[in-house]
């Protein structure tokens, strides 16, 4: 199907139970002794992603984001769970076939020192790019990839190193060679948080220039939840590798409802709610996230939550849809309890008023 045909919010990429464990390797006699332990970095998340839409992937560091993005672009063999391109189940490990499907989906990632080879200049990054995915790599498609990203004049940047470059102009160059393939998918891992902060914005206002015109899917990770809010349409909310919640972006950001999406709204800069010096609210402590070689049974955020309930420690929370926006859920006992005691109340009522119907016709 080409891009032509496909209609805007056409999902690009989704991926459904998407799962990933990495063995942990034991020494000495742990090795003989003791069972196979893994480390349960991604546990059951599902997302997808739709043309000209960002969604943001949210969380604290450790959390799993970056592992979804690797296994999403297929750095990383899977688990379990399925990665759907255009509806089409794919897994793919080298050669043609990994080509052909990085061709469609891109990734870019956190540091951009690190991402390019600081012996070649911009022009040879660039030019390779073009050639693997079978594009003209002469000078006019040279200056045009710099000028989506604007760098501009492109003479002033393609015989430059990366260590002439700043961080901003650095990432940059990095998208530009992502667009090299005309990608249908984004996947832009932390891709300001190495950057200054006067630079930040700049280059959230680039990707999202690029998304509405060139009609991406952008899946955009990050820990700060206030940017998502800023730059993304949908956010979802992961945790100790599960999700957690999940709906568009201003709502979860304005009305929270999982305990731990709370925790992340509070913990991002807000003026207005700046407390005195020396408040004792300040030196709460949240606590620290779990081990994910012996994550917690139940929800995985109940040793930190201020609502645990015994049923958290024993369960997995089922995602239950919210009513205060379409789209709106969160896996949380919380509300899977609420959910419950109105279905029974309602079934109640309901028995209730067929027996008065069939005692009033009786008599």
């Amino acid at each position: 199907m080409s891009d032509t045909a496909r209609p805007p919010g056409a999902v690009v990429l989704e991926a459904e139970g998407l799962t990933k464990h990495f063995p942990v390797r034991a020494r000495g006699r742990a090795a003989l002794t003791r069972a196979p332990r893994v480390v349960h970095a991604v546990d059951d998340v599902t997302l997808t992603l739709r043309r000209g839409r960002v969604t943001a992937l949210v969380g604290e560091s450790g959390s799993g984001k970056s592992t979804v993005a690797r296994l999403l672009a297929q750095l990383y063999p899977r688990t379990g769970g399925d990665i759907r391109l255009d509806g089409t189940s794919t897994a793919v490990k080298g050669g043609r076939a990994f080509k052909a499907y990085a061709k469609r989906v891109q990734m870019i990632f956190q540091d951009p020192f690190a991402s390019l080879n600081p012996v070649h200049t911009v022009r040879y990054h660039l030019t390779r790019a073009l050639k693997i995915h079978g594009k003209n790599a002469d000078g006019a498609s040279l200056e045009e990839l710099l000028g989506r990203v604007q760098l501009t004049p492109a003479e002033l940047y393609l015989d430059k190193y990366p260590h002439e470059l700043s961080g901003g102009q650095r990432q940059r160059v990095s998208i530009a060679r992502a667009l090299a393939a005309d990608p249908e998918a984004l996947l832009a891992d932390e891709p300001v948080s190495m950057l200054d902060v006067s630079i930040r914005l700049g280059v959230l206002n680039l990707l999202r220039d690029l998304k509405e015109r060139l009609d991406l899917a952008v899946l955009y990770i990050t820990h700060d939840i206030a940017s998502a809010r800023y730059f993304a349409d949908e956010t979802l909310v992961m945790y100790a590798g599960r999700m957690v919640e999940g709906g568009d972006s201003e709502t979860v950001t304005q009305s929270p409802a999982h305990p731990y999406t709370q925790l992340l709204v509070e913990s991002a800069p807000n003026p207005e709610r700046l407390s005195a010096v020396g408040d004792e609210d300040d030196d709460e402590d949240g606590g620290e996230p779990p081990s994910l070689i012996e994550p917690p049974s139940g929800c995985r955020f109940h040793p930190r939550c201020p609502h645990a309930m015994p049923v958290c420690g024993e369960r997995v929370p089922e995602r239950v849809e919210l009513t205060d926006a379409p789209g709106h859920w969160a896996a949380c006992w919380l509300y899977a309890e609420k959910t419950e005691k109105t279905e029974k109340t309602e079934k109640t009522a309901q028995r209730g008023g067929k027996t008065e119907e069939t005692e009033g016709a009786a008599s």
